[in-house]
């Protein structure tokens, strides 16, 4: 049995191969024909030479009808892990005959999920099918597949046929982005920015906190802390009042430790982190990039997504190197925040492998220990751990 198949699949890709129905056409043939000789009998030699000429026919035409066709495919947006990706194929009858029951597989990388198929009853000639179907994507990543098979065993299905097209797709699915309702790791840093002022000496204010520029009326999604209760009161609608923004400063740069050896749970839970506080940091108005051991420093909605949807870790390191820069270090390696530079907040996830091995945590800065049994959205909301 695991030596037919491997010659079935050959058969099948590279010439036909004979169905179920074939295999028993073809005995009951050879079966009349062996009759025939023996018997001298014409009526024997008829019906086995129709069953011959069905053969025939059976054999040639499922290779001939998958000729024309052509397979297309329309790019793909991206989505967030959790969410279905939309996938749309169209296939062409370039020939001057219509293609009937035909069958179409698109082959997915094992790590997004099983082929996918489809069966279509007929496509008529110069005309095209529009395939579309929605695939569940489990976690985050950059996926890529090459090749789309057409299949066929029409008219008669005594013999079947199966023929590869190049289709190159390439998926993007974006990590999750928690909706982080206040975050000291972000915030905390934002303020010692403030109190660094400016070259003229006044403070800096953030988006969140200090001075009033003005006041305006409150819009759906402004922080209820903003209000002005007593410009509502007299006004008789709410107001939000509009503070100064960072203008200067240096920038928060949130550093996933991708060249570390990584468990792979405690990984995808980082780049959620690292995503989150990103773009906790941009509702927040800060100056805010990413930093990964592969790409170097990033920013940009987009490209950020981007970079966090194909990281790894045990990633090679770029030229692009952080040097003193203060920062939000996401890592499993404990003894990686001892070289933090002065400023700076880490999260650390407590490796499992080696429960025996104590954390050596700086505590010197602020940081935060994550535990893998607790909400991860809960504990970046949490208070930071200090000395």
């Amino acid at each position: 049995m695991n030596l037919i198949k491997p010659i079935t699949n050959w058969l099948e890709t590279r010439a036909i191969a004979p169905a179920y129905a074939g295999w028993v056409l073809a005995g009951i043939a050879i079966c009349f024909f062996g009759a025939a000789v023996n018997t001298m009998a014409g009526w024997l030699y008829a019906i086995s030479g129709i069953s011959f000429a069905l053969l025939g026919i059976a054999a040639f035409l499922p290779p001939r009808s998958l000729v024309g066709l052509v397979v297309k495919r329309r790019p793909m947006q991206p989505v967030s892990a959790g969410d279905e990706l939309t996938v749309e194929l169209e296939i062409c009858n370039q020939t001057q005959h219509p293609v009937s029951l035909l069958q179409v597989e698109d082959i997915l990388p094992f790590v997004l999920g099983k082929p996918v198929k489809t069966a279509i009853e007929t496509i008529n000639s110069q005309s095209s099918y529009r395939w579309v179907y929605y695939q569940p994507t489990p976690q985050r990543g950059v996926y890529r597949w090459h090749t789309v098979e057409l299949a066929s065993g029409a008219p008669l299905g005594l013999f079947w046929c199966r023929r590869q097209r190049e289709c190159a797709a390439t998926a993007i699915v974006y990590p999750t982005v928690l909706p982080l309702a206040s975050c000291p790791l972000v915030d905390e840093m934002g303020q010692e920015e403030s109190k660094r002022g400016d070259p003229r000496g006044r403070p800096l204010q953030t988006a969140t906190a200090g001075l009033v520029r003005s006041l305006r009326p409150y819009r759906v999604g402004d922080p209820t802390r903003l209000i002005h209760w007593r410009t509502s009161a007299r006004y008789g609608e709410l107001r939000v009042r509009e503070l100064e923004v960072v203008t200067g400063g240096q920038e928060i740069i949130i550093a996933l430790d991708s060249a570390g050896n990584w468990e792979a749970d405690n990984f995808e839970q980082a780049v959620i982190a690292a995503a989150s506080l990103y773009f906790y940091a941009q509702r927040q108005q800060m100056q805010v990039q990413l930093w990964t051991a592969s790409t170097g420093l990033v920013k940009g909605e987009r490209v950020v997504l981007e970079t966090l949807a194909a990281t790894r870790y045990q990633e090679e390191i770029s030229t692009s190197h952080l040097q003193s820069n203060a920062l939000i270090w996401l890592t499993q390696n404990s003894s990686s925040l001892t070289s933090l530079a002065k400023g700076s907040r880490w999260v650390l996830w407590q490796n499992l492998t080696s429960p025996t091995e104590e954390a050596v945590v700086n505590w010197d800065y602020p940081g935060l220990l994550v535990q893998k049994e607790q909400e991860l959205q809960l504990q970046l909301q949490k208070s930071l751990h200090s000395s």
